[in-house]
């Protein structure tokens, strides 16, 4: 059953979010500090000595703003103050933090860990970290533009009006391309990072979520679409290793 919250505005017959569920000062107050994030994150860049977390706070910036951005620009039907996906959840506040302190501690006792002047390997992984940013945030992005109104921060279990099974585009080769972007994303930041502690960690507490959450997801996506579902999940994989 939908919510008052989950009822846009019908204007010239296009769907808005009703903004009384949606306080404009909270979502101009995020998008702010995003922005002082990303500035200092490229103010700061020839000032610190470990650049690469520079370009870790400006990735993380430039994610959660893109959540907000392509929702409203795309969907802006189910657009809303959470769409930043900054409160996204205790494990996701965990993960995060405990990257930012690995990397803290290990700059400030083995700051030669964090160096990548004089090791190649370490150059390898902070270059195969980037890439893997760069490819993961299109991969979401370009998912969430794909999807349109198809697409939901937030498992559905009643079908919408708007909601179709888009097998097109990033769809024709992964049945979940945004959780695939997010995967690789998330990991190419802590390759970026240099921590190996977190890169680990991320790689079991995502296969972990993504694995409980598809599985929960697709439960009402073979009572969306029945028959069509089934052969179109039998075709395309996720392209998360060994989540089938």
């Amino acid at each position: 059953m939908s919510t008052e919250e989950d009822i846009p505005v019908i204007i010239d017959g296009k769907p808005y979010p009703n903004i009384t569920k949606n306080p404009l000062h909270v979502i101009c107050s995020t998008a702010y500090v995003l922005g002082i994030f990303l500035g200092l994150g490229c103010g700061l860049f020839n000032y610190v000595n470990f650049k690469n977390f520079n370009v870790y706070i400006i990735a993380m910036a430039v994610f959660h703003y893109l959540e907000y951005y392509i929702t409203a620009l795309y969907n802006p039907g189910k657009v809303n103050s959470e769409s930043f996906l900054i409160n996204n959840g205790k494990t996701y506040a965990f993960a995060h933090i405990f990257a930012t302190s690995e990397y803290a501690i290990e700059f400030y006792l083995y700051r030669e860990w964090k160096s990548t002047r004089y090791n190649g390997f370490h150059m390898l992984v902070v270059a195969f970290g980037i890439i893997l940013i760069l490819f993961g945030q299109y991969v979401r992005s370009k998912a969430m533009i794909t999807a349109g109104q198809s697409f939901s921060h937030e498992v559905k279990t009643t079908r919408n009006s708007d909601h179709k099974l888009v097998k097109s585009g990033l769809y024709s080769w992964s049945r979940h391309p945004s959780y695939l972007g997010y995967f690789w994303w998330a990991l190419g930041t802590q390759a970026l990072l240099l921590n190996p502690v977190s890169f680990v960690l991320y790689i079991f507490l995502l296969w972990r979520f993504f694995s409980k959450r598809i599985q929960f997801e697709e439960h009402y996506l073979m009572r969306f679409f029945g028959a069509e579902y089934a052969s179109y999940k039998k075709a395309v994989g996720v392209g998360i290793p060994f989540i089938k």
